[in-house]
């Protein structure tokens, strides 16, 4: 029978989204069909919508929602659970075939494109695999960034580094996925956790979340400070230089200027004793970059990319809602925007013109 849902639609031309009904079927035998409650809006959405395209496209990949119907072979949630919709398949070791994307069509009969999931919408078809169960006991609305923004900046910090105690940190860009890994930082026991930025405001809001350190790159060199606040006087690199720099560097933005940033900014070896530190690419690169190879060489140095924080939804999403649970993941503070889905021009305007502090969601109907 299906269900009509608004969504927001991007046209094959162009940069504005049209806010439309389209019907959704009923859903496949591996499919979940979801009334939702808020979706986040993530900055990398904006790549797709400044791309050429062939189709007209749904967007969105991380929200909130109730389950109202399930294909057969779905097992783990049932009509009636909350859920996680995500990116990222949520145990795809487990799984014996490839997750499907939704196979859709606008009243015109034309097809409409997602990457494999859409949630800027007030009802979603999404494949098993990108849908986790979602405890009640949470904030619903909240909760929506756990898809994306969390599982990459905590997860980066987690899984792709394996961040130890007392080891140093610094995280580039401290937006929602930057905030995310200075939290995760705070839970490893690293030691400083340095945050950089351009906006004050973000670094106040790194401070509130564990960063010990706070480097507005505006006003001074981010790889000269990081090299201060953590230079062994006791270790020399290459050549007699005192060893400086970061055990892991976040690059949360992924801009040429970050990502040549990051690798100056890691520790380098100690000569003949022990390796240097590890830079890691979180945030979606939009350019080339010019890479030190010398650098990286002498100084024993890393550099590794994280996507989506190396997360298995099934494992890691349960350790974020407990964060949540607990006040140690504090996604009210988290979350500074707040928008209807008409407004979702509004939304995305303000996103590129950096003018979200934390994390923007969109809000559907009241959870209930």
């Amino acid at each position: 029978m299906g269900i009509e849902a608004k969504v927001a639609l991007l046209p094959k031309e162009g940069f504005l989204l049209d806010v439309v009904h389209l019907t959704l079927p009923d859903p496949g035998p591996h499919e979940v069909l979801i009334r939702q409650f808020a979706s986040g809006v993530c900055h990398s959405q904006l790549h797709t919508m400044h791309r050429p395209r062939s189709q007209p496209t749904l967007l969105g990949h991380e929200s909130t929602g109730e389950v109202l119907q399930i294909g057969r072979e779905v097992s783990h949630v049932q009509p009636g659970d909350h859920v996680m919709v995500t990116w990222v398949p949520r145990d795809a070791k487990a799984g014996e075939r490839y997750a499907g994307v939704p196979q859709l069509t606008l009243a015109s009969g034309e097809a409409v494109a997602c990457s494999n999931v859409f949630t800027w919408a007030d009802h979603t078809l999404a494949d098993e695999q990108y849908v986790v169960k979602l405890d009640e006991d949470v904030d619903q609305l909240t909760t929506s960034i756990i898809g994306c923004a969390v599982m990459t900046g905590a997860g980066a910090v987690e899984n792709s580094a394996d961040v130890q105690p007392g080891q140093s940190v610094a995280v580039i860009g401290v937006g929602g996925v930057g905030l995310s890994a200075v939290v995760a930082a705070k839970a490893r026991g690293a030691s400083p956790i340095i945050a950089i930025d351009l906006d004050d405001e973000k670094l106040q809001f790194a401070k509130a979340m564990g960063a010990t350190h706070l480097v507005n790159a505006a006003e001074e060199d981010p790889v000269e400070a990081v090299r201060r606040l953590t230079t062994r006087s006791d270790e020399w690199a290459f050549r007699g230089v005192e060893v400086a720099g970061a055990d892991f560097v976040f690059d949360c933005i992924g801009r040429r200027v970050t990502m040549e940033q990051a690798v100056p900014a890691v520790r380098s070896g100690f000569f003949g004793v022990s390796q240097g530190g590890t830079a890691v690419l979180v945030g979606v690169p939009t350019t080339e970059m010019t890479l030190n190879a010398s650098d990286l060489l002498m100084h024993e140095k890393r550099f590794i990319g994280s996507l989506g924080g190396s997360c298995t939804p099934d494992v890691d999403f349960p350790r974020y809602v407990d964060w949540v649970r607990s006040g140690r993941l504090d996604l009210d503070q988290m979350i500074t925007e707040r928008f209807s889905l008409d407004q979702i021009n509004e939304a995305t305007r303000a996103l590129d013109a950096g003018e979200i502090k934390g994390r923007a969601i969109l809000e559907f109907d009241p959870v209930g």
